[in-house]
């Protein structure tokens, strides 16, 4: 019924739901459903209060949260009026951080829309140029980098220079640290200013311009410049127009596979690449490299601003909702 809490049983265990549209039906297994007529707790705190339970969950390697172990969990209860004072508290914190997180999802619109401005050129009178009236040069990626063969031994890799496909993040996002390392045989190395592009399932558009040299593996491939071209043309130039939604269309329409498509390096390699004259490349980077920071850095601009708000409201949930067991 409307208002009713939903419990994920595996998984996430305990991720809670208030139900707050019309009556529906649920035949997913992994969802527990709790009704609570709100007499003497509402269902909003116990939205609240339900995100720091520790749930007793049975299994081996895949845990679940059963029905009666969900329905015996003992939970502090309040008078009605400091529920709603602690909801109340609570609901502010996560106006904002909804707002912030609104606001982030318009900057990244913005971002992908100047994005395609700046790197789209237009045919003017058989010349093709930029918004600003710069005219541009076409060469197929081939023409200006290609795929390294030089390979490192697994023994000098750690999980902070392991780039493979699991730990490149999605949505142009760059990497985390490794869970996996290799200890064995050779791998394929990447230098600082490489270009590292996930090659299984394209569309998850997960790319990475290297800060740092390291190894990788087949999954990933690694774009670097060639020597005839450095100087005319920029790594980060070359890295926005890679992490544009224009190229991994491309790349996704000329994959191979299904189920688990792959990108095909040959063709790869023949997606054109527009290259205005080198101040051109840098007042473009200029704009998106802030774009970028604003709206994908985690060390600052809105996800930085997101994480410290959600920080704040977790600390201060778990002080609301940490009540003292009365001693009989």
């Amino acid at each position: 019924q409307k208002g009713d809490i939903l419990l994920s049983a595996s998984g996430t265990i305990g991720r809670t739901v208030i139900y707050n549209g019309e009556p529906a039906y649920f035949q997913d297994s992994n969802i527990i459903w709790l009704s609570n007529d709100e007499t003497q707790v509402t269902n909003k705190f116990l939205f609240y209060l339900y995100q720091i339970v520790e749930w007793k969950t049975e299994g081996g390697t895949i845990k679940r949260l059963y029905n009666d172990n969900a329905l015996k969990v003992k939970i502090p209860v309040p008078h009605l009026a400091i529920q709603q004072e602690i909801v109340n508290i609570l609901d502010q914190f996560s106006e904002l951080e909804a707002e912030l997180e609104a606001e982030l999802e318009a900057r990244k619109q913005q971002y992908e829309y100047y994005r395609d401005q700046l790197l789209t050129p237009r045919n003017v009178n058989g010349k093709w140029i930029l918004n600003d009236g710069v005219e541009v040069q076409w060469k197929t990626l081939g023409e200006i980098a290609f795929y390294p063969k030089n390979r490192v031994a697994a023994k000098s890799i750690n999980a902070e220079n392991y780039v493979g496909v699991d730990n490149l993040l999605p949505n142009k996002l760059g990497k985390t640290t490794s869970d996996y390392v290799p200890s064995i045989g050779n791998l394929i190395e990447y230098n600082i200013g490489d270009i590292l592009i996930g090659n299984i399932r394209p569309y998850l558009k997960k790319i990475w311009k290297a800060t740092i040299a390291g190894g990788t593996n087949g999954d990933v491939l690694v774009i670097r410049i060639n020597t005839a071209m450095k100087g005319k043309i920029l790594p980060e130039f070359l890295y926005h127009l890679l992490a544009s939604d224009s190229f991994f269309q491309y790349d996704l329409q000329h994959s191979k596979g299904a189920k688990m498509p792959r990108g095909d390096k040959t063709a790869i390699l023949e997606y054109a690449i527009p290259l205005p004259p080198l101040a051109e490349q840098k007042r473009i980077v200029a704009i998106l490299d802030n774009f970028n920071a604003l709206v994908n850095d985690i060390s600052e601009g809105l996800p930085a601003e997101i994480a410290s708000r959600r920080t704040q409201y977790e600390y201060y949930r778990n002080k609301l909702l940490e009540f003292k067991k009365k001693v009989e």
